[in-house]
């Protein structure tokens, strides 16, 4: 870019709105792509050539207008918690940080949050509690990550057990959009039309406004449990997370050693344990100790949910923050991200183990599925030797039914996520045709200058 095309956009939003500063650009130009050996050489020199942090949907339309215009890439960014470089631009331009868009308009009486995408989760998960509700789902990353970033880059977390993921159940009910075209359009996406939009990297459309779909608030209880063995850990979170009569908002399993490295709840997890966190009812917490010690498990802790701002949080160590922990342990580690078969789960466990040893270790976090099926899914710790070995693992995987959506690639289709009816695709063509959005991350796009017809059917 040159520097009048940076006044240009100062001139639009603001010079305390523009960002050239290089250090600053390259920490917004950066995600959580260092989970991944693979990604972490790929990506580490990439990087935007300007910030630019709209307040409003109109700011938005008039740099994308400019960018469009100028031929200018443009990446959007939430909170940059994502961990496949997401956010980071594969060629310079702009990069567009919608943190500072942050309001939350309203929560409906039916329980409907209408906010814009900078706003942190954990902040709406506040004021929802306030008001009698509370999100269906969220990352372990609740703390930091913006709404609008995990629509675009994540998929479920903590409370998908009983809610399954961003794209069930109704769960977004509706997007904004702007278009990158030579007047970009505000578009609204309602019902089904939203999983055109849905985790797609900012690739067809950036996202301003969101109707987010809440669950009433429960009280609830957080427990750690530990067990001599991982199958009796492994049956008792089954047990709980597929039993309707429980109401849970997380059911973990970490195969030891994986605690040993949670170092600031290392007194909740006995040396060598094989361990169960979970988020009950209150109400239901004495019933779960018990059910625990039949089971054959230890409570090691048992105590009411106090909330985020309070240690300590069982959460910051599932999902993702495993491999963070670990990874803090010990830099040879990495992950995969898996969907076993609930009915064949143990024994596509025994061929991983058989065939890599120790080299995984079982990290299952549960999961309702769009059928309402609770189901394991896997997020197991990986250690690094090379690409091959990971790509060796994958592939066995797949050969015997388990699902992986790749976390070491920078790309929408082989990351795993990429609607099979293209309907993505179909909105980049719509919305984007220069490619300009996040260029380089879907793979299928050709612009339109020299896409066949058959291409953009």
């Amino acid at each position: 870019m040159t520097r009048s095309q940076i006044e240009d956009i100062k001139s639009m939003v603001g010079d305390d709105q523009v960002i050239t500063t290089p250090s600053t650009v390259e920490r917004l130009s950066k995600d959580f792509y260092w989970y991944s050996p693979v990604l972490k050489p790929a990506l580490e020199n990439r990087r935007g050539e300007v910030v630019a942090q709209p307040l409003n949907t109109n700011e938005v339309a008039a740099i994308l207008r400019y960018c469009y215009a100028h031929e200018i890439p443009v990446t959007a960014r939430g909170a940059g918690t994502g961990n496949y470089g997401q956010a980071i631009p594969l060629q310079g331009g702009v990069v567009l940080d919608l943190t500072r868009m942050d309001k939350l308009e309203q929560i409906t009486s039916d329980g409907v949050a209408l906010c814009e995408p900078g706003l942190r989760l954990g902040a709406l998960e506040g004021k929802a509690r306030e008001q009698g509700w509370e999100l269906r789902c969220y990352p372990s990353t609740v703390v930091k990550s913006s709404v609008g970033g995990f629509l675009g880059g994540g998929s479920g977390g903590i409370g998908s057990v009983a809610h399954g993921g961003l794209r069930d159940f109704d769960t977004v009910r509706a997007l904004q959009v702007v278009t990158m075209e030579p007047e970009p359009r505000i578009q609204l996406h309602e019902g089904q039309a939203v999983h055109d939009i849905l985790h797609a990297w900012g690739t067809n459309g950036i996202i301003t406004k969101i109707w987010l779909a809440l669950a009433p608030k429960v009280e609830w209880a957080q427990a750690a449990i530990a067990f001599e063995t991982f199958e009796a850990a492994f049956d008792f979170s089954e047990r709980v997370a597929v039993d309707d009569d429980w109401t849970k908002r997380l059911a973990t399993t970490f195969e030891a050693p994986i605690a040993d490295y949670f170092s600031p709840v290392r007194a909740l997890c006995p040396l060598g344990k094989h361990m169960v966190f979970m988020l009950v009812a209150l109400d239901q917490l004495q019933a779960l100790k018990q059910t625990a010690i039949q089971a054959g498990g230890t409570a090691t802790y048992a105590e009411p949910y106090r909330g985020l701002k309070f240690a300590p949080l069982l959460s910051d160590y599932a999902w993702n923050h495993t491999t963070l922990w670990a990874i803090k342990h010990d830099a040879a580690y990495t992950y995969l991200q898996c969907g076993f078969d609930p009915d064949r789960v143990r024994e596509q466990m025994a061929l991983l183990r058989n065939r890599f040893g120790q080299e995984i270790l079982f990290h299952l976090e549960f999961i309702k599925n769009s059928e309402g099926r609770v189901i394991p899914a896997a997020i197991p710790l990986v250690r690094f030797v090379s690409a091959e070995r990971l790509n060796e693992m994958i592939a066995c995987c797949r050969a015997n039914g388990v699902f992986v959506a790749n976390p070491h690639v920078n790309n929408l289709e082989d990351g795993g996520r990429f609607r099979e009816d293209h309907v993505q695709l179909q909105a980049k063509y719509r919305y984007d045709p220069k490619g300009l959005l996040n260029p380089g991350k879907m793979l299928s796009f050709t612009p339109k200058e020299t896409a066949t017809e058959e291409t953009v059917r």
